[in-house]
């Protein structure tokens, strides 16, 4: 029943307003998902500006096109500088994500920080080494080179 984690760092040559404009508006997660996830926002009152207290529903297909539920909670927001979601209703029994951003002058530092905990004590741990870390690690692979594109390196 172990918590795992894991952290990403990616220099983006934008202002500091642009990324988090981006970043901070769930409505712009599904372009930087996999298409084969399948992932859509499904919230009907989320609004477009993040706050804390915010909940915002998805539906996602991690295996075999079978449709999961999710739900997450942005706990807390600093302007600027960062924000936490955390999963309240979902695949996970942990699901704690860090998003900080840091201005350098003529780009953004963005750093992802995840704790995870997968159900299922040690068979969860299994599953975990099997499929979960490899397909967490796709995701943010993938995140990183659709922002590159997007935004240039």
């Amino acid at each position: 029943m172990s918590v795992h984690s894991f952290k990403t760092v990616q220099v983006i040559p934008i202002p500091l307003s642009e990324a988090w404009s981006f970043f901070s508006n769930p409505a712009n997660l599904q372009a930087i998902t996999p298409a084969a996830m399948k992932f859509e926002v499904i919230s009907k009152f989320h609004g477009e500006k993040m706050y804390p207290g915010q909940i915002i529903e998805y539906t996602i297909r991690p295996l075999l096109g079978i449709p999961v539920y999710w739900m997450t909670e942005i706990t807390q927001v600093a302007e600027g500088s960062f924000f936490i979601d955390e999963q309240r209703y979902g695949p996970y029994s942990l699901w704690h994500h860090q998003h900080h951003f840091k201005d350098l002058g003529n780009a953004v530092e963005m750093t992802d920080i995840v704790h995870y905990k997968v159900p299922l004590g040690w068979l969860g741990d299994v599953v975990d080494k099997l499929y979960v870390k490899n397909q967490l690690k796709e995701i943010f692979d993938f995140r990183f080179e659709e922002i590159r594109k997007k935004f240039g390196s």
